[in-house]
């Protein structure tokens, strides 16, 4: 029996399908579709477009190495779209497998690692030694694990690398897979896609290319045919055509003109309001155009359009927490603005376009603390900038990117604790946005960019133990922004800067001693905090920043006795926090930084109240959380948040009068502290209580002696060290 006349199973599988109490399989596939549900959009495409796809009539019928050839290529398997309810998933990936007779793997760096992906090739080589592998790569670079330095951009899976014996068996031995290259620097997807055609029929790919282009002259000859058919009734209806075309051409330059505004005037108005709702649907209208559009005969600026309007429901996905929504958007929108500067390399606002979405991307990955993927995207961003900046130096715009650029790799410098660094990237930023925007008092990007500079500033010098300094800037920040959040339809985001600026600035003057102003600003913080969050409250953004200044005011509350009060903000910014983790549980920082604050807050109002024993529970719930964050990535953070978790531990057991128990858990907690992670204040001042925990006095003193110096005077620290007197 060939191939191509649908066969029966294998008696394999109907010897399992036996032995499981199922019934005979009904469907045989001519292709079994294998990915990384990173890629679903690009699985979305390749299969629609394989089961669309007619053979050429002239090679339909005709005997290959493979068979008959078949008219159409359907069903094709995806797991997602094929698969029912059953009692056993394996059973029936592995039916689908041994009743398909091709595997086209979508190869990218995720499917790479995925080892579903890996599963799927191995067993369909076990089960097919001889069976038809086709690779389709869709991005990273096939080998590169084997290319010093470019591990992470290796796209195929390791059993598409390796080569299988007639018996299914691993030879160990490197295999070139049969690839279709559909990036646009390599075949194209047009290409591309017929060549995975050729290798799943057996026909060669020059006969297929041939009469695919012979089927598309000939519909143009049938086209012009019907022309020539036609003309006398064209040339009695030339007066109404004339006229139609040029309404045609009338309404769709009306349409662009409206996709412009809304992506621009439009956008720009509502931004400032907050309204994801309505930024959420002028992209979703802008798209729905584009949508009945030919994306390959899209003009330069309806493509530049196009991307813009991804871009901004990128954003709104991004404000709203749903970063999978928002990666996949920000990516289609990168493909958009690369063709353009593929059309157009030495166009500058083709360049300035690609760079946002190269930032975008980055700032995902940022999110996700992935610093290295990061720390890439913000490398090509300068790369970018630099290059529109030597088209044109004295462009203020030009600038600005630059800027920007430079103030992306002071926040990565910060954020892998490089303060210094970081302060003198920071400082000279100030410089020249403060230059900008004396030169030009109008511009609001200028004004908004060196208000936001001066919190980058602020935060460097904190850390770097400058307090003072870095109150400085937050109390010149909040001069700078409070008429405009007391103007009327103030800015959603200059409200967001403000909370943050009251946040820190009140946490700083707690430290420092001025303790009536610093919870003053506190209240104001979160005060604005509310207000955004009853204009908007599914906005992320807002809730993430109002919940940590709620947790700050929190502490200070139980350090002054005020507990009634500190429960209630930390019930209230515990419930925000699930919020947010329902949201999207793959942000790091509510998943662990803001649930451990919402228990520790918990534990600490138990400990004040007389309860050490909920205050254990509380601690118990904060290591849990720690290990199993540890489990996932050894990161900084989550070695700090284990150790921090010990440390609450410690006090619990401390004031139940367990004080071998208390020695233990500050042994663990010094055990978990990360060794690379920089000193700054408040872990100088958690160093000092493990230390003091473990008997060591007079190191925990040296320490102590530091903070002192710099006026470092944080009630909950302070409470802290009382505890062991």
């Amino acid at each position: 029996m060939n191939k191509w006349v649908r066969p029966g199973e294998s008696n394999s599988a109907v010897a399992e399908r036996a032995r499981a109490g199922l019934p005979p399989a009904s469907r045989q596939y001519f292709a079994f579709l294998s990915y990384s549900h990173k890629d679903t959009s690009d699985a979305d495409w390749l299969h629609s477009e394989l089961e669309r796809f007619r053979v050429p009539s002239k090679l339909a019928g005709k005997l290959t190495s493979s068979g008959v050839v078949p008219s159409r290529l359907t069903p094709i398997f995806r797991d997602r779209h094929e698969l029912a309810a059953s009692r056993d998933l394996g059973l029936e990936i592995r039916e689908a497998l041994e009743t398909s007779h091709c595997l086209v793997v979508l190869c990218s760096p995720a499917a790479a690692v995925s080892k579903w992906t890996n599963a799927e090739i191995e067993l369909f080589k076990r089960l097919h030694p001889d069976g038809c592998v086709i690779a389709a790569i869709i991005g990273g670079e096939p080998f590169a694990s084997e290319m010093k330095g470019r591990e992470q951009e290796e796209c195929l899976p390791p059993a598409l690398r390796l080569q299988y014996d007639r018996r299914g068996r691993s030879t160990g031995r490197r295999l070139e897979p049969l690839a279709a290259d559909l990036r646009e620097a390599g075949d194209g997807r047009r290409l591309g896609f017929l060549k995975i055609v050729a290798g799943v029929l057996g026909v060669g790919l020059d006969d297929l290319v041939r009469r695919d282009q012979l089927r598309r002259h000939r519909r143009l000859a049938g086209i012009a045919s019907a022309s020539i058919t036609g003309m006398v009734m064209a040339l009695v209806l030339a007066v109404t055509a004339i006229d139609a075309r040029d309404d045609a051409r009338d309404q769709r330059r009306k349409a662009e003109s409206l996709i412009g505004f809304m992506l621009g005037d439009l956008k720009d108005k509502l931004e400032p309001l907050g309204r994801l709702d309505v930024l959420d649907s002028v992209g979703a209208h802008a798209m729905e155009y584009y949508a009945s559009q030919d994306t390959s005969e899209l003009s330069d600026e309806a493509l530049s359009k196009r991307s813009r309007a991804l871009m901004l429901m990128g954003q709104v996905a991004t404000t709203r927490g749903d970063l999978d929504q928002a990666l996949q958007l920000y990516r289609g929108a990168f493909d958009g603005t690369a063709e353009a500067l593929r059309r157009n390399p030495e166009d500058a606002e083709r360049i300035f376009d690609h760079a946002q979405n190269v930032f975008y991307i980055g700032d995902v990955a940022r999110l996700r603390a992935d610093s290295r993927k990061a720390e890439a995207a913000m490398r090509e961003y300068k790369r970018l900038a630099d290059q529109l900046i030597a088209k044109d130096p004295s462009n203020p715009k030009w600038q600005m990117e630059g800027i920007y650029a430079d103030t992306n790799l002071g926040i990565l410098l910060h954020e892998t604790g490089r303060y210094s660094e970081a302060a003198a990237v920071f400082e000279n930023a100030i410089v020249v946005r403060a230059r900008l925007a004396t030169t030009y008092p109008a511009n609001e990007e200028y004004r908004r960019s060196l208000i936001e500079v001066m919190a980058w500033l602020s935060e460097a010098r904190e850390k770097e133990g400058r307090l003072e300094d870095g109150l400085a800037h937050r109390e010149r920040q909040i001069t700078l922004l409070q008429p405009l959040i007391q103007a009327r339809n103030s800015d959603a985001d200059y409200k967001r800067q403000a909370l943050v600026a009251y946040r820190v600035a009140g946490r700083l003057n707690v430290i420092l001693g001025a303790s009536a102003k610093g919870i003053e600003q506190l209240r104001t913080g979160v005060a604005v905090g509310e207000q955004l969050i009853r204009v908007e409250p599914d906005n992320a953004q807002s809730l993430q920043l109002t919940v940590g200044a709620q947790f700050d005011l929190a502490r200070i509350e139980v350090a002054r006795g005020n507990l009634d009060q500190a429960s209630d903000l930390i019930r209230s910014a515990c419930d925000r926090t699930n919020q947010l983790i329902a949201k999207d549980a793959s942000v790091a920082l509510w998943r662990l930084g803001l649930r451990s604050d919402c228990l520790e807050g918990q534990a600490r109002v138990a400990l004040a109240r007389g309860m050490p024993t909920e205050a254990h529970d509380r601690a118990e719930e904060m290591l849990r959380t720690a290990r199993t964050e540890n489990a996932k990535s050894r990161s900084d953070d989550a070695q700090l948040a284990l150790a921090n978790a010990h440390v609450i531990h410690a006090l619990a057991a401390q004031a139940q009068g367990d004080r071998p128990a208390a020695v233990a858990e500050f042994r663990n907690a010094a055990q978990a502290w990360p060794r690379s992670v920089p000193d700054r204040p408040s872990l100088i001042a958690k160093k000092v209580i493990i230390l003091r925990g473990l008997g060591r006095r007079p190191d925990a003193d040296k320490l102590a002696r530091r903070l002192r110096e710099i006026g470092y005077g944080d009630p909950t620290y302070l409470g802290d060290l009382r505890s062991f007197r």
